[in-house]
Formats: structure tokens, sequence, C-alpha cells
């Protein structure tokens, strides 16, 4: 096992590389000048632009803003915003707990629905109730993000008056924050009524997050339990008289279950990457709304720091999915290893 880690660690680093190059020439290649953009309507004189430029390193040769760069981040420097004026790191410790909470219940979702869907449907493979899942699977995976979240507000809180249109609790609760995640701290707070406030704005973006990823686990879960229903050693299980639905949850689940965990890693990045369009339609407080003002603003260091701790979060449950394959199938890491 430890070696497998140390294994995978070594593979990160040149990804991590990777991410710094991204991150650094993607905001760098839109057009406008954060200076100009960080003085506003009143504008600054050549002279006062050029001190700024060269204040904030920006006159320097690209590759050498990349060392820079790079130098910085792996002192655990990801500098400051020019927005803000505070620590990047800080400003995404701080909204990270929102995106987190989002991510995890809509994945929990897609998980409880999703899976058991893709069961039903190998189980009962060309039947019109399999046809009806994988349809339905089909038209949430086509669904945008944007279009699917607009709907549900148009039915759910404008029509049906159901759920709040955003935000992440009613101003009428003052909830201190304690851990940033609005769940755990309304359970702690003495607000009667706040954790079923903050579980009434979480509701539909959470759903609306969580349809592409339900849709892809309920697919694949389909595929894979195919794949395996087909194995020999389920033709044995069955030949032994034993039950069907032993054979599935015992024999046949848990080797569909490692193309299903990686299927389920795989959509961290998606969860993450669709967060941006889903707190900006919902008013989330969170990561992908910080990230899309920054680059209206050219915040540079508000955009690099942020774009790479997500995907250091991405690469690290990657990892985790690495060693939950361990755990299901040991002789996975004997033959990685």
């Amino acid at each position: 096992m430890l070696r497998f880690l140390l294994q995978r660690l070594l593979v990160m680093i040149p990804v991590f590389f990777g991410v710094t190059l991204v991150a650094f020439g993607f905001i760098r290649a839109l057009p406008g000048d954060p200076v100009e953009v960080l003085a506003g309507e009143r504008g600054v004189s050549p002279e006062r632009h050029a001190e700024l430029t060269a204040q904030l390193g920006f006159d320097k040769p690209m590759w050498q803003q990349y060392l820079n760069y790079v130098g910085d981040v792996l002192q655990g420097d990801l500098g400051v915003s020019l927005v803000t004026n505070r620590p990047v790191l800080e400003e995404f410790m701080e909204l990270f707990p929102a995106t987190a909470e989002l991510a995890v219940c809509a994945i929990a979702f897609a998980i409880i629905v999703g899976l058991p869907i893709g069961l039903v449907a190998a189980i009962r493979r060309g039947s019109l109730l399999d046809q009806g899942m994988m349809s339905l699977s089909l038209v949430g995976y086509s669904m945008p993000i944007f279009w699917w979240g607009l709907l549900l507000i148009i039915l759910f809180s404008n029509t049906l008056n159901l759920t709040p249109v955003s935000g992440r609790m009613s101003f009428l609760f003052e909830v201190e924050p304690v851990t940033g995640f609005m769940l755990i701290d309304s359970l702690l707070s003495d607000e009667e009524g706040a954790f079923a406030s903050a579980v009434h704005h979480l509701v539909l973006p959470a759903v609306v997050l969580g349809t592409i990823p339900l849709a892809v686990i309920a697919r694949q879960t389909r595929s894979a339990m195919l794949e395996v229903l087909g194995e020999d050693y389920v033709r044995t299980a069955r030949a032994k008289g034993l039950s069907p639905w032993r054979i599935v949850a015992i024999h046949a689940l848990r080797n569909a279950m490692i193309t299903v965990i990686t299927v389920i890693g795989l959509q961290v990045a998606v969860l993450l990457a669709g967060a941006i369009l889903t707190e900006t339609i919902f008013g989330w407080p969170g990561i992908g709304k910080w990230i899309i003002f920054s680059v209206f603003s050219r915040d540079y260091f508000a955009v690099q720091g942020g774009l790479l701790l997500i995907a250091l979060c991405v690469m690290t449950v990657n990892l985790v999915v690495d060693l939950l394959y361990g755990l299901i199938n040991p002789r996975i890491l004997h033959q990685r290893s």
C-alpha cells in the first residue's frame, strides 16, 4: 500500500506543475489590463500605471513571472487579491466550505438515486423500465446546468413557492460561522428553525448540480453490472441456487463498484466545474462565484490560486479513489505496484 501511495504521489508532481502553467497562462490570455481594471473609471496616469505594473511584477518577462509564481506557490504563498487586498488562500478557505457542502450534497444525491437506478436497469435489461430509466438519464445528462437551474427556479421557487431562489439561509437567522458548513453550524446554534432553513436553501442547488453526475452514475452502473453479470463466477453462483439479490449484492456489485467508484471520483471535477454556474444562478457564496468575479476583475492572483487549489482538490479525490480500489479488490494494488 505504501509503495502504491508513493507512486501515485510521484505521478501528481508533473500534473501539479502542468496545472500551475495552465492557471498562469489562462488569465493572461484574456484581454484586459489588471492595473486599469483595478483603477476603475478613475483611470491612472501613465507614470502611475508604470509604477503599479512594476510593483505587481507585470513588467518582467513572462517566463520570469511564471518562475516567481511557482517559487511563491512552493513556499505556500498564493499571493494577495488585487481587488480585496486579502491573501488568496485566506479567501479560498473562507469560501470553500460553501462549495464543498454543495458538492457533497450533490454527489450524495447522485449516488443515492443513480446507483439503484443503474442496478434495477441492469437486472431488468431490455424491459420498458430499463428503457425509461436510461432515457431519463440521457435527458439529465444532456440538460445544460444553467437551463436546468432556471427551469427548477421557475417551477419550484416562482410558481409553487416551495424553495428560496438564492442564498444559504434566510436572513431571519443569525448563525455564527464555526465550521463554515451551514448545515453543521445551524445544528450547533441555538436558532430554532435554522437547520430547516439551511436544508431548504440547499435542496434545489444540490439537485441541479447533482443531475449530470446522477445520469452518469446510473448509466455506468448499468453498464458495469451487465458486464459482471455475464462472468463465469456469476453463472456458477446461479447454478448453486443462490437467490438473485444475493448474487447481485455480494458477487456482482462488489466487482462492478470498481468502475462505479472511478466514475464517482471523476465526477468531482464535473461538480466543481458545474458549481461555477450553479453558484452564479442561485447566488451561492462559494468558490465558483468568487472565481467568476475574479476573472471579470482580471484578478490574476485570485484566479491562479483558485484554479490551482481546485485542481489539488480533484487530484486528492482521485488519489483517494485509487486507494479505495485496494479496499474493494486488494489484487489491484499488487498489479499496479
